[in-house]
């Protein structure tokens, strides 16, 4: 055991001498940063359950650019808004390659539209933008299938009765039937086998990705592949998933009608199809899977969280539901399920859920990013290849940008008169050329799903306001809330002519 020890000991010698002297071999234009340990780097500095906010003082202290090391790997950390929009919009092309995360890569190995790269992502991400553009523009639209799916949630609420019960299972099942619908064409009852297991998956992904096991992954990838721990859960979740897309392909492969397009699979095997002489095409079988996967896993759990983000802050404010219900009964009333047309006529409405967005802070690392070239930005070299974190926390809650950054105050988007006001920095979608490909989708789904909820009930909480806690539980690559339960109490239509 002394041996053993020893030899550890003598390890750790050798490897703070080589990084001591490689450090002063090799001068560097990197920005400056905290001093990092062999192998393990910058870790014991970043708190594994908030590494958005150890992150946000580091840069308090060494400047809106600088220098981490992830584990063995240095990276680049832009804070604030000013920094992120200057890299990732002034110069998008320098910094617009998507950065390797290795509990994702692992996955993915580089295919799809998330963790492709160069002529690859570029065909991708143009072919997914249009697909979902293009999606329901034969019979039924993308906005039908949402309402449909809202009227759906809202028979879900209602045989709850006024029992308290906790929504995450009724919300996924909703976002993940409107992916569904956009890639498979079709949606799941709520109590179907298939879509149960999915959401398990999903849901167990995200707290796996987003805890310290998760963290810990990304950092030492080569020595966790050989250990057991929850970090296999996720290649294990992974390829079950993989392997139910796969099943789905194929069926749309025996079923799919020539010049049909009626989902987003049938549209990559028409794609397939007409460029299979193209011997440089992007479009096979092992990319529309991964691509298939990034949009299903992508779009169904941010949207889901964002509106447990939003119900859970109905209950903390009371009073901003409230006003919500007045502007619903204004300008819908109860007749009819809510639109998207009715969104530009409901200002307040449209600052809450902004509100919502920019507080819930629901990916506050960013997908990282890599710089094409070797990068001169703000006074530094940052050489090719090296990974970039835009860090969206520090732009959601920056104190330059917002007036009370670390409160929930739906002021933040409303101007003297009430109207709706544009804030430069609010990018939950990111920005630039590897922003969120599903913005309008998700926007539509939380804006209908939202007020159509609170059109049919008022939502209360076991809990007096002042006891429900609305900070963040984690914040690893997703923001994680505490757990609640509320209940639902049915509105009575409103009386008298009050719709404008």
């Amino acid at each position: 055991m002394e041996l053993v020890v020893t030899g550890v000991i003598v390890a750790l010698t050798l490897a703070l001498l080589l990084y001591s002297r490689r450090s002063k071999a090799k001068p560097s234009r990197l920005p400056p940063g905290p001093p990092a340990l062999p192998l393990i780097g910058n870790s014991l500095q970043i708190d594994k359950r908030a590494p958005d906010r150890s992150l946000i003082q580091l840069g308090r202290k060494y400047g809106p650019v600088f220098t981490v090391w992830l584990g063995p790997r240095p990276a680049v950390v832009l804070c604030g808004f000013e920094a992120v929009k200057e890299a990732l919009v002034n110069q998008a092309e320098d910094f617009g390659a998507r950065g390797t995360v290795p509990s994702i890569r692992k996955v993915t190995r580089g295919y799809g539209i998330a963790s492709s790269n160069g002529f690859r992502s570029r065909q991708l991400r143009s072919f997914a933008i249009s697909a979902l553009r293009d999606f329901g523009n034969g019979s039924k639209s993308l906005e039908d299938f949402i309402r449909q799916e809202a009227e759906c949630l809202v028979e879900i609420f209602k045989k709850s009765g006024e029992s308290p019960f906790d929504p995450t299972f009724q919300l996924n099942s909703a976002t993940a039937n409107i992916m569904c619908a956009i890639v498979f064409g079709n949606r799941f009852d709520y109590q179907d086998p298939k879509l149960l297991a999915l959401l398990r998956m999903i849901d167990e992904n995200m707290k796996v990705i987003s805890s310290p096991w998760g963290q810990l992954y990304d950092l030492l990838p080569n020595l966790l592949d050989h250990l057991p721990g929850p970090h296999n859960r996720l290649f294990e979740n992974a390829d079950k998933i993989k392997n139910f897309l796969r099943e789905m392909i194929q069926l749309h492969k025996n079923t799919h009608a020539k010049g049909e397009r009626q989902d987003f699979i049938d549209s990559f095997l028409l794609r397939m199809k007409e460029e299979k002489d193209n011997p440089r095409s992007e479009f096979n079988d092992e990319n529309l899977l991964l691509s298939t996967f990034n949009i299903f896993l992508a779009g169904t759990d941010t949207t889901s969280s964002t509106m447990r983000w939003g119900l859970l802050l109905f209950l903390k404010y009371p009073e901003v539901q409230e006003r919500i219900q007045g502007e619903i009964d204004r300008v819908i009333g109860m007749e009819r399920t809510p639109c998207i047309g009715d969104r530009e006529k409901m200002p307040y409405t449209n600052a809450a859920i902004r509100e919502i967005q920019r507080y819930s802070n629901i990916i506050p690392l960013n997908l990282p990013h890599t710089v094409t070239k070797d990068t001169e930005f703000r006074g530094f070299l940052i050489p090719k290849g090296m990974i970039v974190i835009p860090l969206l926390a520090s732009v959601l809650h920056d104190p330059c940008c917002w007036e009370t950054p670390e409160s929930f105050n739906v002021d933040h988007f409303l101007d003297e008169r009430g109207q709706l006001k544009h804030k430069e920095a609010f990018l939950p979608f990111s920005i630039g050329n590897r922003m969120c490909i599903g913005e309008e989708v998700a926007q539509t789904q939380i804006f209908i799903f939202l007020t159509t909820l609170l059109q049919n009930f008022t939502i209360r909480s076991p809990l007096e306001p002042p006891a429900i806690n609305v900070k963040p539980l984690s914040s690893g690559f997703s923001t994680l809330h505490h757990p609640y339960r509320l209940y639902c109490v049915p509105r009575e239509p409103v009386r008298g002519p009050v719709r404008e």
